[in-house]
């Protein structure tokens, strides 16, 4: 089920891309494999898929060593990221897409440094001002960037955006495209100013990631129209 399953979600990608602004039209897909346990993980991989996400530092812990046979498994950390578990990541997540605030930033650039790391990131923006979600607000924005490029631990490879969740995607659209402009705009700005590596948007979730590629995402996280439906209660 879950190698039908892939196979349907990246024939849907593809197809989304033929409206895409991007000018590279590749899509990398995060099969998000939070509350999900590491057979469904080893399921996927034999179908092709080598990208996961988790959202729970211990939980992706536990699934990546019950996982170190797989070569070629890369794990992202795709949920608010709490800066007391910082000290538990170098070395584990191929992406933070998470990253929020200036605590954070320090506390991850004095652990990477330390221990002569160089952690990829992206930065979460919360374009719809909620207050219960993580992100920085544009307004904030350019201060956090500017402080993140003072630390040589990381490397901005771009953005990440979780919407609002509404009964229908379609009223998303708007957020997805502000994004992408966004994206575009600091883009161009970094390759003037001769920073390098800013090439990743993350947006797009099950209910609504071939909106986001539509719009512009280069990077989608699926979950349970790979896995199937969670249950939180385990």
């Amino acid at each position: 089920m879950i190698a039908e399953n892939l196979a349907e979600i990246n024939n849907r990608i593809k197809k989304a891309t033929e409206k895409s602004p991007q000018i590279n039209k590749d899509v990398t897909l995060v099969a998000v494999s939070k509350t999900f346990p590491s057979s469904s993980i080893r399921e996927a991989y034999q179908a092709g898929q080598k990208i996961f996400g988790e959202n729970k530092v211990q939980e992706a812990l536990d699934k990546i060593d019950e996982c170190k046979d797989l070569s070629e498994a890369e794990f992202h950390m795709i949920g608010h990221l709490q800066s007391n578990k910082v000290k538990y990541i170098p070395g584990v997540f191929k992406l933070i897409h998470s990253v929020d605030r200036k605590s954070l930033v320090k506390e991850m650039h004095k652990r990477f440094y330390r221990e002569g790391r160089k952690q990829d990131i992206l930065v979460q923006v919360n374009l719809a001002l909620e207050e219960q979600k993580g992100g920085v607000n544009q307004t904030n924005l350019d201060d956090l960037l500017e402080y993140i490029l003072q630390c040589n631990s990381l490397n901005l490879r771009g953005f990440m955006l979780m919407p609002p969740f509404l009964e229908n995607p379609e009223d998303n659209r708007y957020l997805f495209a502000k994004m992408y402009e966004l994206f575009a705009q600091y883009k161009d700005q970094f390759e003037k100013s001769g920073t390098e590596g800013f090439d990743t948007l993350s947006m797009g979730m099950s209910a609504d990631f071939e909106i986001a590629v539509e719009e512009g995402s280069n990077m989608v996280r699926v979950g349970s129209k790979i896995f199937g439906q969670r249950n939180y209660n385990k």
